[in-house]
């Protein structure tokens, strides 16, 4: 004789919505229109019989501590719910067949067709320059969207006409069609495919939108861009999307921006890089240069003795920062030092000199001198 906990899946201290989430997974896979294996309908109905009885407290604390002979001396039906019939079995179905659109009918309700609805949301791209996204700017964007007919109001019918009632489903949106199944007939319930759920039918459409009741137009506005923005910020400007329906607001619109890459700056979130090449002079020595930051020319401190690859920082010349617009990055300038290949006379003797103050001996000559040296 089968556990009835073991049955579903559950722990014996399972709440009942633990049982009720575990029976609608089991019964998804076991209902025999699904599940073709020679045992499935047993199977089934035994999952039906586990979970009546656990989700009644009084059967549950019987079975609990006699187990099923228990319930039979109680006097309790233990053929389960599918045996000889369906009877009520709301709680059950609405449970099982909600995962398949609630299209039976075993209770519970259906959207309203006629009910308002938003309108569909909207995407525009749109794109700017780096300095645009550094410091913000306002665009002027033009796009298209659905906007409701002015000659219908919406309704979709031609002026002096109305909606009439569906003849097919008599107004109610929906239709039934008998399912046989070896568990017996369920009713299914589906939109009425003449009225499309609506439950009305427009006999004279409105020229203007062609019965639809949305008609598209051409639209301009500006759009205000925020300083600190990055490549694939998103904007919402609400009720710039389709008109709604039914007297439902209207959607959304997204502005997606991109942002083109400079030539001279570099970012990373709300920083920015630069490279600056200086001489080996200048390493050594330390030297004040002109730069480019994003507020114009600026002057910078080169240390003495600085190396290839340090870093100079200046503190909030960087981007805005979106969440904190009066606070801002840094500008970081990664330092080169470029060594140089072209030198005179007087320039070699310089480093010569350099070199034996610095390590106590002459240079060794180059390869390439000693080469020319064996040919003249």
């Amino acid at each position: 004789m089968a556990d009835y906990y073991e049955i579903l899946g559950v722990s014996k201290d399972a709440s009942k919505d633990e049982i009720k989430s575990a029976f609608r997974q089991k019964a998804r896979k076991l209902h025999p229109d699904v599940n073709k294996a020679p045992d499935a309908e047993e199977r089934f109905k035994e999952l039906g019989k586990a979970y009546e009885t656990l989700m009644d407290d009084n059967k549950r604390a019987t079975y609990d501590r006699y187990g099923e002979d228990g319930l039979k001396n109680a006097g309790f039906n233990t053929n389960g719910p599918f045996e000889g019939g369906f009877g009520d079995l709301n709680d059950i179905f609405n449970t099982f067949f909600g995962g398949f659109g609630g299209g039976f009918g075993f209770g519970g309700g259906r959207p309203d067709p006629n009910a308002p609805q938003a309108g569909d949301d909207l995407r525009y791209d749109v794109e700017i320059t780096f300095e645009e996204a550094v410091f913000g700017t306002t665009k002027e964007i033009t796009f298209d969207h659905l906007e409701t007919c002015t000659e219908c109001g919406g309704t979709g019918a031609e002026k002096g006409s109305k909606p009439i009632t569906c003849p097919t489903c008599h107004g109610t949106g929906q239709v039934q069609t008998v399912a046989r199944t070896p568990l017996g007939a369920f009713t299914q319930i589906s939109p009425c495919p003449d009225c499309h759920g609506t439950g009305v039918k427009i006999s004279k459409p409105c020229k203007a939108c062609k019965g639809y009741g949305k008609v598209e137009k051409e639209k301009k506005i500006e759009i205000k861009i925020p300083a600190g923005v990055d490549s694939h910020s998103k904007m919402r400007v609400s009720g710039e999307g389709d008109a709604g329906k039914n007297g439902g607001r209207a959607g959304d619109l997204f502005v997606v921006i991109h942002v083109k890459p400079s030539d001279y700056f570099t970012r990373d979130g709300a920083d920015v890089y630069t490279k600056l090449q200086i001489t080996p002079e200048q390493a050594v020595l330390g030297d004040e240069v002109m730069i480019k930051t994003l507020d114009g020319e600026q002057k910078v401190q080169i240390h003495a003795g600085i190396q290839n690859g340090n870093t100079i920082r200046i503190r909030n010349a960087g981007v805005p920062i979106l969440s904190r617009p009066s606070q801002r990055g840094d500008h970081i300038i990664v330092v080169s030092v470029k060594i140089p290949t072209q030198l005179s006379e007087q320039e070699k003797d310089l480093y010569r000199k350099i070199y034996e103050l610095r390590s106590g001996k002459k240079p060794q000559e180059s390869l390439l001198s000693k080469v020319k040296g064996v040919f003249q």
